[in-house]
């Protein structure tokens, strides 16, 4: 898949390392899978991980750069922990840095489950790695060294002081039609200018989607069905079991409070009996169907204190309990017990005996939580426990003894049982509209046939210029890379028109409008975009060869050429601009190289010819010490290095072989 400074990166340890990664982010953000598009850019990451372990490996190597056993302990757990050590194991109480709390995890070690210590592998060779680019990124910074010589010419140049006057032929003034430039202009301005226009490959296609929606006729079937459901739904005896049957949504248990049901049931729903079923209804492409299961008066919101009694086995519990599940329902019964007795000392409590870790913190009071907020039976004991009493509810993180703090007045609440059917494309549909889309593809060989088809038949083609080969956005289209691997393919030319590309609800049929390949473009490539630069050299000649004629008299220059003469002062060597002209280093550089009254020969600038005449030039007063600039300077370059520059330069030079897009 790809090849590096001699080492190749082969499919089956890239495919290892990228499902290493995907796993990773999985668990970092606690989701069971990645889209797509995110797969593609946890790929794409891994292939630039892998390719510069390889190249800085290499460079580490040569350079001697190492990473002692005895820097890992340290930086794991010695006097110099890893700013991630620290930030992971620190003492929730107090937020410091705990060393007892590394130790103690690398002692349990062995007791872990493997994809533990797989994890703690890859965090330490994280913490190792950063060492390496640390020492890399200090070496770069180290050896930067500032010698006086350059100290004090950068000093000169940012307060050396000169007074010019200056007159400039604009390219402007000149009219385009009077420079027509030969083939030889051309060819000696690229020369000159070539790596400018070095170019990565790219494709530029044509493509028409054809969008595989429902047909009328699949909306009528799908109306039907709904009626049919509407009918069974309303004398069904097991609503939740009917809802699982016949329903692509789940049972929801919810009690909802007027105005959050769909607008469309809201009213009925609240003034309906139990069992009352509504109409179908069409909402975004999907039937409803709804029935009222329930009805009670119910607070919105609660508050309530908790302790948590977790035993051996509950969900989420710490691995240190070993308390059983029959002691901790002894223990729970005994602080009821306690509690009824003596309810002030519900926090006390909460604070010595339950496992939940925020009790330290707010001695077990949980605050105000909405009405279905918590687990069912925590939720529901608050519910049917009235104010200043307390009781017990078991939940999969253990056993809770809860004491009823507060409640909402009561409010009417339903809970609707909602089945939801999708209306589809049918077989008969999905196959109809792959026949159009294959007719474009069979049909039309060459560019021109396609857009005179695209036009006959009334479609709508969409342009996507400039793809790369790890392109993976095209506008309208879903994981689009087939499209992209096509349209790279040794084998697809200039006007070759694609097989149909079966994409997430679509088809898609491109065709290749213009391929550049890697390098240097022809010629007659670049001419469109270098022809107003050629004519402008062109005219830099013309006007170099008028102001010459006039012996660096620039009173006499501007006088026959009818140019006002520019007076600048001060004017630095260090400023970015010249006055009414923007960015002219030619200009800025040869005013400094004039003796003072003296005028300059003609100078090519990127907005015209100029002539100046240094009047004067005021030298700043020669500084005590240059230690103020040399510190400026290295400073500057420290705040500016960038590790990255040096990597890339490193890829460059080794020639990197990219075969990604055959393989994904």
């Amino acid at each position: 898949i790809g090849e590096v400074a001699g080492e190749e990166i082969t499919i089956m340890d890239f495919n290892a390392k990228a499902e290493q990664n995907i796993d990773n982010k999985l668990q970092q953000q606690k989701i069971d899978r990645l889209s797509l598009d995110e797969q593609f850019r946890v790929k794409d990451e891994t292939f630039k991980q892998m390719v510069f372990r390889i190249i800085m490996d290499k460079e580490y190597e040569e350079i001697g750069l190492t990473v002692t056993p005895e820097e890992l302990f340290d930086l794991v757990q010695g006097s110099n922990p890893h700013p991630l050590i620290v930030q992971y194991f620190s003492d929730p109480n107090t937020g410091k840095f705990d060393r007892n709390l590394i130790i103690q995890y690398l002692q349990n070690m062995d007791n872990m489950p493997e994809q533990a210590k797989q994890q703690w592998y890859q965090f330490e060779k994280y913490i190792k790695d950063d060492r390496y680019r640390s020492k890399f990124n200090n070496l770069l910074v180290k050896g930067y060294y500032v010698p006086a010589a350059l100290a004090r010419l950068t000093f000169e140049e940012d307060n050396n002081k000169a007074d010019i006057d200056y007159i400039a032929a604009t390219y402007k003034s000149l009219s385009d039609s009077l420079f027509v430039p030969s083939e030889k202009d051309y060819k000696e301005y690229y020369t000159a200018h070539k790596e400018a226009y070095k170019q990565e490959a790219t494709r530029d296609i044509k493509y028409v989607v054809f969008d595989v929606k429902p047909s009328n006729t699949d909306l009528d079937m799908a109306a039907n069905e709904a009626q049919q459901i509407y009918r069974e739904f309303a004398t069904a005896t097991d609503v939740m079991r009917f809802v699982k049957v016949n329903s692509e949504n789940n049972y929801d248990s919810t009690w909802y409070g007027q105005g959050q049901l769909p607008v469309q049931i809201d009213s009925v729903m609240f003034n309906s009996p139990v069992g009352t079923v509504v109409e179908p209804y069409l909402e975004n492409n999907v039937f409803h169907v709804a029935r009222l299961v329930a009805e009670s008066m119910r607070p919105d919101s609660m508050k309530a204190s908790h302790i948590l009694i977790a035993y051996q086995g509950a969900y989420q519990a710490d691995s240190k309990i070993t308390r059983l599940k029959v002691s901790a329902k002894s223990l729970a019964d005994s602080l009821l017990a306690v509690l009824k007795k003596s309810p002030k000392e519900m926090a006390k409590l909460a604070i010595q005996f339950s496992t939940d870790p925020s009790a330290a913190t707010n001695s077990g009071d949980l605050g105000w939580f909405a009405d279905g907020q918590m687990v069912p039976a925590f939720n529901e004991a608050a519910l049917i426990t009235p104010v200043n009493e307390f009781a017990i509810a078991e939940t999969p993180f253990g056993y809770h003894v809860i004491e009823v703090t507060g409640k909402k007045p009561l409010v009417k609440k339903v809970r609707v049982a909602i089945i939801d059917r999708e209306v589809l494309p049918s077989n008969e549909t999905y196959q109809g509209i792959f026949a159009n889309a294959s007719k474009l593809a069979s049909e039309n060989k060459t560019l021109e046939e396609f857009n005179s088809y695209v036009q006959t038949e009334n479609l709508n083609p969409r342009e996507m210029p400039r793809l790369t080969e790890m392109s993976n956005r095209i506008p309208g289209l879903v994981n689009p890379r087939q499209i992209v691997q096509w349209a790279f393919k040794e084998t697809t030319t200039v006007g070759d028109v694609s097989p149909v590309f079966d994409l997430e609800d679509m088809f898609v049929v491109a065709v290749l409008t213009k391929s550049i390949e890697k390098g240097y473009p022809a010629l007659d490539e670049v001419k469109p975009n270098i022809e107003l630069l050629v004519v402008n050299e062109l005219k830099g000649k013309h006007l170099v060869k008028q102001m010459t004629a006039f012996n660096s008299d620039l009173a006499r220059a501007g006088t026959e050429m009818n140019l006002n003469p520019v007076n600048v002062s001060p004017f630095f060597f260090s400023s970015r601009n010249l006055k009414g002209f923007g960015a002219e280093n030619q200009v800025i550089g040869s005013v400094f190289g004039l003796p003072d009254g003296k005028v300059s020969q003609p100078i090519i600038g990127n907005g015209g010819v100029f002539m100046v005449r240094l009047n004067s030039l005021t030298k700043a007063a020669e500084p005590a010490s240059l230690d103020q600039v040399i510190n400026t300077m290295q400073n500057a370059f420290k705040q500016s290095i960038d590790q990255e520059q040096a990597y890339r330069a490193l890829e460059e030079s080794l020639n990197l072989v990219d075969n990604r897009i055959r393989f994904y």
